[in-house]
């Protein structure tokens, strides 16, 4: 390597590791102020269907315990529990009464089950991809190589590197 790119070199990577901390930092920070309760391992949720829950329907009311969209992540097990004295179906669910079905939520996407324990005859089922260590390392991985190369070129015009034969004329001259 030539003796005269070892400057730039040396402020480069000076620069990548501020970029580096700055990314890191505001990546992580923004994460905290974002971070809802869907960022989190998969796991396994119930949903009870009380019973009189077929009788309320007829009537076109709702269960109260029972929420007309759910928010899942990847990897999630729904498990219905009936406690309803009739046979109730979430999509391809079909749970007779004082059983348990369950369903894999494997994909992330937004879905409608049909549904005969809520008035509207769907449950809305919205299943999304977790926000891992895995995914904000990947941020930190893309962001900090322009940041770089930005605050680089920046620093070049701001304060420009002086070549050794300038600096040791203008040292001569003074």
């Amino acid at each position: 390597m030539k003796a005269e790119y070892v400057p730039y070199l040396k402020r480069f990577m000076v620069i990548l590791v501020i970029a580096l901390a700055f990314v890191l930092t505001v990546n992580e920070v923004f994460y905290l102020l974002q971070k809802d309760k869907n960022d989190r391992a998969p796991q396994n949720m119930q949903l009870v269907i009380p019973d009189g829950t077929a009788e309320l329907v007829e009537k076109g009311q709702a269960a109260p315990t029972i929420p007309e969209e759910m928010v899942f992540v990847v990897g999630d097990v729904l498990e219905v529990v009936n406690e309803d004295s009739v046979d109730h179906q979430l999509g391809p669910i079909w749970v007779p009464p004082g059983t348990t079905g369950s369903l894999q939520l494997e994909d992330a996407n937004k879905y409608a089950y049909s549904c005969s324990f809520a008035p509207s005859r769907y449950l809305g089922i919205d299943v999304r991809e977790a926000t891992t260590i895995g995914t904000r390392l990947v941020a930190l991985i893309f962001a900090t190589p322009p940041m770089a190369i930005f605050l680089f070129i920046y620093s070049l015009l701001v304060f420009p590197i002086k070549p050794k034969e300038k600096v040791v004329l203008e040292e001569q001259q003074a």
